[in-house]
Parts: structure tokens; sequence; C-alpha cells
């Protein structure tokens, strides 16, 4: 089947990173940074038009691998141009951990359709995605199941410039303009934000188009949605300087920030694709725990294997760095396997978003119940 993209954000795709996506506060790094704006969308576009040779090869039925017929092989698919999220992959390629595993992988760039729709139908084995798009897919009939959580900690921060003097806390959301990509699962974060912190949860939105940074000194909105590992530390590096809200902190159960990988469940009834998803994911481990172990080395090696990115080599690398610092990847527990789905935060996430009417089937209907996060991921292939 063919499936309709719900209005939910896209991983990733949402906040526009980018390796240079951030507007800067004076003339000259502005023009630097959109000539790197617009190599990086020659790159995507040139990324695109690959993919959609490869697609036309592919099977169109979905079950079935989007890179060959060979249950040693798989395509994962990226859900936006390289970035440090991704370093697992590449580093797990240049150092061989595929190699040793028996696996075979070919690494997609991301589709205009995203990567859910391209793993549903066929196009892609597996993709990057987050847990609460997988939720909001499978309510529209897609058969996605998560099977690595490689973000343990909420990595979005919904922020302002920080010469707003007049926005403070998350009740200062209030009456004004949200720089949005559309996503209901955003307003609702929102909304319970501003509420918690006594407002009233009233904000209008504006579109983005491909740079919040831009939108926000443009004056074409008051505050949008960022990820601290990366345009937050673009933000630190370079300017605009930020003032952030972490969603947890202001009335958000759970944690809504669940990234990793998904497949389709019907391509996991083969027996031995779940063999070569078990042997995927220990080189794709081992790939981020080498990146969490040498965040300098392995910063190198993604600015290397990615080179049609044209990635940032300075902000690759602090993005790294925040990201160890930050434990974004890792939890107090010394016996979870590095990849672990956290069911309890999701089930707590995905709860509230549904009592906030986000989910809706394929005819526009809300769900008669929430989704369940132990029937939309699995820790099983881990290990």
């Amino acid at each position: 089947m063919r499936l309709r993209i719900p209005n939910t954000s896209q991983t990733f795709r949402r906040a526009a990173l980018r390796p240079s996506a951030a507007a800067r506060c004076t003339a000259k790094n502005l023009t630097a940074r959109l000539t790197t704006m617009a190599r990086n969308a020659t790159a995507l576009i040139l990324g695109i038009g690959l993919l959609l040779g490869a697609a036309g090869c592919a099977s169109n039925n979905a079950g079935t691998s989007g890179n060959s017929d060979d249950d040693s092989s798989i395509s994962f698919m990226l859900d936006w141009t390289p970035n440090t999220n991704h370093i697992g992959l590449y580093v797990a390629q240049k150092l061989g951990y595929f190699d040793n595993e028996g696996v075979d992988v070919t690494i997609l760039p991301t589709a205009q359709a995203g990567a859910e729709t391209s793993v549903e139908n066929g196009v892609a084995d597996v993709g990057f995605t987050t847990l609460s798009n997988v939720a909001a897919f499978n309510a529209q009939s897609a058969n996605l199941k998560m099977v690595f959580d490689l973000t343990q900690q909420p990595v979005a921060r919904w922020c302002a410039l920080a010469s707003r003097t007049d926005i403070s806390t998350p009740k200062d959301f209030d009456g004004k303009t949200f720089v949005s990509f559309g996503s209901a699962e955003q307003t609702a974060v929102l909304r319970q934000m501003i509420r918690t912190a006594g407002g009233t949860g009233d904000f209008e939105t504006a579109t983005a188009g491909t740079n919040t940074f831009q939108a926000l000194t443009n004056e074409r909105g008051d505050f949008g949605g960022f990820y601290a590992t990366w345009e937050n530390v673009e933000s630190e590096l370079h300017g605009p300087a930020l003032h952030c809200f972490v969603a947890s902190d202001w009335g958000v159960p759970g944690n809504p920030d669940q990234l990793g990988f998904a497949v389709n469940a019907a391509w996991l009834k083969d027996a031995s694709h779940g063999d070569t998803l078990r042997r995927f994911l220990a080189a794709v481990r081992r790939g981020y725990n080498y990146a969490l172990a040498n965040p300098d080395e392995a910063a190198d090696i993604l600015v290397d294997q990615a080179g049609e990115a044209q990635l940032d080599p300075e902000l690759t690398h602090a993005s790294m760095q925040e990201i160890v610092d930050g434990n974004y990847w890792t939890t107090d527990d010394p016996t979870a396997v590095p990849g672990t789905v956290n069911l309890e935060a999701a089930q707590a996430y995905i709860d509230f978003l549904y009592e906030n009417g986000t989910y809706a089937d394929a005819d526009g209907s809300p769900l008669p119940a929430a989704p369940q996060a132990a029937d939309l991921a699995t820790n099983e292939y881990l290990g």
C-alpha cells in the first residue's frame, strides 16, 4: 500500500538540520551561511536524484528489500542530510564493523516522502525516525516497528533569540508567533509547556520554510524548535544566541525525542532478515560506542565519509562533544544495552499525545485508544 504522510513532525526535517542552517548576526556571516545553504541544497537534490533512481529498481511492496534480495544486505535511509545522529553508521562503515558482521550496508539519502514511507513501501529496509512518528504512521495503517533508540535524553529545545528580553519562561510564548513546520505534536507540547508555566497556551504560527534561525532573525516569528546537539551548538559557535526551554521541565511527560531506527514489521517475518538486522545493529552499536569514546576521531570520519553533505568540521566536532558531555545517548543504568527503547518513557509521551488529540486514522478520525509502545517498538534484535 502507499501511505500518505501524517501531519506530524519529521525527525530533523522539522528542525531543518543542515551543515549550516543558522542565519548569522552580521551581513558577512549571513552571506557565507546562504552560500553554504545553497551548496547543501544542491547536494540534497543530487542525493534525492540518486534515491529516485534506486527506488525505480526497488520493489514497491511493503516488507520487501529496497537494496537487493541478498539476505546479508541492508539498505538504510537517512531522515535528512548526514549529521552526528548518523555518525555510528559512517563509523561502522569506515572501520569495517559491518564487514566484520557480514552485512553489506547501503546508506541511502533522504527521500522527499520521508524515511517512514520509504521503509513502509519497501524502498529501504531500515530508516531513521522517531517513535512518535512510528505511532502516527501506524495509526494510519502502516506497519512500522522501532528497533533501535539512539537518544536516551530529550534533545529538542524550544527557543527564542536571547535578545528577546520579553521572553523569560514558556508563559511568555502566549500570544506570540511560533515558527512551525506544521505539526500537531509540536502544538500539543508547546501548549502544555505554556500552561504549566501559567499561561493559556494560545499562540500563532508561521511557516518556517527551511531555516528557523533566519525566520527569527527576520522577525517572522518569536520562537521555534531546535535541537541541542546541532542547532544549539551552532548557535553557541556562531550566533545568534538563544534562550531555550526543555519540554520535560515544563510538564511534558516521558521522552519526546526517541530518535532511532525503524523497519517494516512484515520484513521481519523472514527469519533471515531478523538475523541480518541483529548483525547490523551489533555493528551500529559498535560505531556509536566508538563515537562516544573517540568523539574527535568519529567526527573526522563523518566529515570525510559524508563528503557530499559538506559538513562544517568545527560544528561536527562540537556537536559530538556536546553529545558526550550531555549524555544524550546513554543512561544511568549500566546494564542497559546501547540502543534500548525505553518503553515506559515512550508510553508516557504517547499517552500525552493521545490525550491531546494528535493521533488520527487514515480517514482523519481520532483513535479509540492510545497506541501502545510495546506494539510500536522492540528490543529483541539488540542481542
